[in-house]
């Protein structure tokens, strides 16, 4: 069956016709035509409110929502759905994204939409919720952008359909162009413009209203860069005065970034500021690649610590042996940590766009500023005008009311009395009309007295209305005192520092620490660090600082190792790169700002760290001493392919009490017992053996006693001995006494024999509690490390004390 055609036939007059275009001139002609609405209507803000329709359009709406500042929440979708509806002939997500960029404080420097929700982060590592989700509402500074609009200050336009009206422009309280900047890309042009300081922005207007002839450098005075909502540091300001006198130039901006210690072990650089629109997920993901792709050195790690409470802080922890300020200067070559940002001026001027530096800015903003208050005061003289007008007609008709009422009662009508009173009393219409429609109620000798204190009012902001019309010094003193008040409210200090130029003092810093020579230093409160340079740590100016009492100490190289006895015969080898370096203050020896072992070091039980030594092998060797007598000379044989070794082999319930680096091999090597006898015999005595050995027999004790120091001492040095007694069974420290005696009383003996006394008991003493023989002169600090004043020397080697009831945890001498 044949299907009967639906096509409608032409109508019998119908005349075809057939127009030749030249597809070029209709592609031309179509491609500008697309080109000037993109770029009119789309891209580019207008240089007097310094917005783009679509933010110009969210934000009459929301004032016409009444969504003020002390008013409630509502959800974004809404405010996007009155505003696609009636004025933006967009889609809704173009109108959401302009939203969310206005509710942002790290995109605008004076936000326009106050947010409630998830608006996003810097950077869009985290996109913002739906607009289902959150809520907004017009900020504080806000209300300055719509302020006066309904009183006649700007020209109004139909929207897209011809049912609505919007504003070409807004009124504009501050140069919100400038403030907060501009983006966006048009077709064969672009604008990037960005955010200032308010109270900057607004001094430089203000001197342009009181000097209007004033050059850019003047103006740079109060202007002298942006000013970034994120902060950061600008390098370079050619590019910066370029961008203001010709409306294009660039600069760049770095991140701000401090080096601290961000563990025991290591340094960090903490970065707390990012370039503009740069976000910390975007560093780390380039950190990440560079160092995968062995293009950076020296990170160990990198942590993103950003809160609410704190704000921004990535935390990029530095390897030992790197310098941070030397990495840094890396990083801000290879990573978005540095970031260059073009300047574009270009936005519409009576809607053609034109490149603009900083005084054409404020030229343009000012103009149209001086148009809107002048159309607000002729608004208002108007308003009152029209007021006073009915003021003195109904005042007219209160003179002789009695009259008034006469005429309107023998009226017929409300026509024919009101042709009777303006014929009576020579009314308006206006004015006539007006007495008609007024109570009886208010006809009284008070409203009387209100309305003749109203017409003088009126009459009094009539004339200072048209003192501004009419005067262009009254009308520039009064926006410049406006601006003054906007900036006084709402300006903010500035963020963004400004410098000449990047320092070039790290650029010839090498990237790793040399191998210098060092110390490394071990305190009485178990803190390792190593000095600045080799040389030892003096302290004889009488500097009393907490951990001051160095235990060990052993020359090395910032690269290299040294080894950590412990005492159970461990030798655990240490990277002295990995140790925190101390200040280079040499006449104070505090190792306050060391790391406590346990960072470095991984101690069994009760096991606890005796000395350090060095790695060197031809050095004479390293000397121990053990609790139950027994000596050694180690020879120095260290694999440096191991980092735990065995220096002694141990019988049962012994351990190292002491150890010392010998430097000579021409020390004398000192054993003080429990039971106050002090062994000193010549290091040389002592044969070197192998690690694995077990030494051999350094001193004869009595029955019950044992070893509680052992130390190796220079003869060619004066020294000191220091000794505090104790009693067994009792830990009242009151019936301590201690002694402090020139070690040359004390006579050298043979290896393995009993000694010398070197304390005498008094009544209730009968064991030394602590004892240390060395150099001079000696220090001693409580278990937190303050320190303790020593008693006077005493010549007699076998004396007893004096009282002592300092709580004495530790002794030593000098860091040499």
């Amino acid at each position: 069956m044949a299907r009967r055609s639906t096509k409608t036939p032409p109508p019998e007059d119908f005349e075809e016709k057939i127009l030749d275009i030249d597809v070029v001139d209709e592609m031309q002609g179509s491609f500008l035509e697309y080109a000037y609405s993109v770029i009119y209507s789309r891209a580019l803000p207008d240089a007097r409110d310094g917005m783009k329709p679509v933010h110009r359009r969210i934000v009459y709406q929301m004032n016409e929502m009444g969504l003020r500042p002390d008013r409630g929440y509502v959800k974004c979708a809404r405010v996007v759905g009155e505003v696609m509806g009636k004025l933006h002939p967009h889609g809704d997500a173009s109108i959401y994204d302009a939203m969310v960029r206005m509710a942002q404080p790290f995109s605008m420097r004076l936000p326009l939409v106050d947010g409630h929700g998830n608006f996003g982060s810097l950077g869009n590592d985290d996109p913002p919720a739906a607009m289902r989700y959150t809520e907004c509402r017009m900020a504080d500074a806000t209300s300055l952008m719509t302020e006066s609009i309904d009183e006649d200050t700007v020209d109004f336009e139909s929207n897209y359909d011809g049912q609505e009206q919007e504003p070409v422009t807004l009124p504009a309280a501050y140069p919100n162009l400038l403030v907060n900047g501009a983006s966006g890309i048009a077709v064969g042009m672009a604008t990037n413009m960005p955010p200032h300081n308010l109270g900057e922005v607004v001094a430089a207007a203000r001197h342009l209203i009181k000097h209007p002839g004033a050059d850019l450098e003047t103006l740079m005075r109060f202007v002298p860069g942006p000013d970034l909502p994120t902060g950061g540091r600008i390098v370079g300001l050619t590019g910066i005065k370029d961008a203001y006198e010709k409306g294009r130039g660039t600069f760049k901006i770095r991140s701000t970034a401090t080096v601290e210690d961000v563990s025991a072990r290591r340094k960090g650089l903490v970065i707390t500021e990012l370039p503009f629109s740069v976000g910390p997920e975007k560093v780390i993901a380039k950190i990440k690649d560079l160092v995968s792709a062995k293009k950076l050195q020296g990170i160990a790690d990198v942590k993103d610590l950003t809160d609410r409470a704190h704000g921004l802080r990535l935390v990029i922890e530095v390897k030992n042996g790197f310098v941070p300020e030397a990495v840094l200067e890396q990083l801000y070559k290879l990573t978005p940590m540095e970031e260059t940002f073009g300047i574009n001026n270009v936005a519409l001027v009576d809607g053609q766009p034109l490149t603009l530096g900083l005084k054409e800015l404020l030229e343009v903003y000012l103009d149209h500023r001086f148009t809107v208050v002048r159309r607000r005061s002729e608004f208002r003289r108007t308003k009152r005008r029209d007021r006073l007008h009915l003021v003195e007609g109904l005042l007219v008709a209160l003179i002789d009311i009695d009259e008034v009422i006469r005429l309107i009662r023998s009226s017929d009508n409300s026509a024919q009395a009101k042709e009777r009173l303006i014929e009576r009393f020579s009314l308006s219409d206006i004015q006539t009309q007006y007495i008609l429609d007024t109570p009886l109620r208010r006809l009284t000798r008070f409203d009387r007295i209100e309305l003749e204190s109203e017409r003088d009012r009126l009459n009094g902001e009539i004339d200072e209305l048209t003192g501004i019309l009419e005067s262009d010094a009254e009308l520039r003193k009064l926006v410049s005192s406006e601006l003054a008040a906007v900036a006084k409210k709402f300006g903010t200090p500035r963020r963004t520092v400004l410098l000449e130029s990047a320092s070039s003092s790290v650029a010839s810093v090498p990237l790793e620490v040399a191998d210098d020579p060092c110390r490394v230093l071990l305190s009485s409160t178990g803190l390792l660090a190593r000095t600045v340079n080799g040389e030892p740590l003096e302290g004889g100016d009488g500097k009393r600082v907490k951990h001051d009492v160095i235990v060990s100490a052993v020359p090395a190289t910032a690269r290299g190792d040294i080894g950590a006895v412990t005492s159970t015969g461990r030798l655990l080898r240490i990277a002295v790169i990995d140790l925190p370096q101390l200040p280079d203050t040499a006449s104070a020896p505090s190792l306050s700002g060391g790391a406590p072992v346990a960072e470095f070091l991984a101690l069994e039980g009760d096991e606890e760290l005796v000395c350090l030594t060095t790695l060197d092998e031809s050095s004479p060797g390293l000397a121990l001493g053990t609790l139950q007598g027994v000596v050694k000379r180690v020879v120095p044989d260290y694999p440096s392919n191991k980092d735990e070794l065995e220096v002694i082999s141990l019988k049962e319930g012994d351990r190292i009490v002491g150890g010392a680096e010998l430097r000579t091999g021409e020390e004398d090597l000192v054993f003080i017992t429990s039971d106050a006898q002090l062994l000193r015999y010549p290091a040389a005595q002592v044969r070197p053996q192998g690690r694995p050995a077990g030494g051999m027999a350094g001193i004869k004790l009595t029955e019950g006693a044992s070893v509680i120091s052992f130390t190796a001492v220079d003869p060619a040095v004066d020294g000191v001995v220091f000794t505090v007694t104790g009693s067994h069974g009792t830990l009242d420290d009151s019936v301590r006494t201690a002694k402090l005696t020139p070690f040359d009383q004390y006579p050298r003996k043979g290896r393995a024999t009993g000694g010398v006394r070197c304390h005498r008991f008094l009544k209730g003493e009968d064991m030394l509690v602590l004892a240390w023989a060395g150099a001079s002169p000696a220090r001693a600090a409580t278990k937190a490390g303050a320190p303790v004043e020593l008693p006077e020397p005493d010549p007699r080697r076998d004396g007893s004390g004096t009282p002592f009831t300092k709580a004495v945890e530790s002794l030593a001498g000098p860091a040499h």
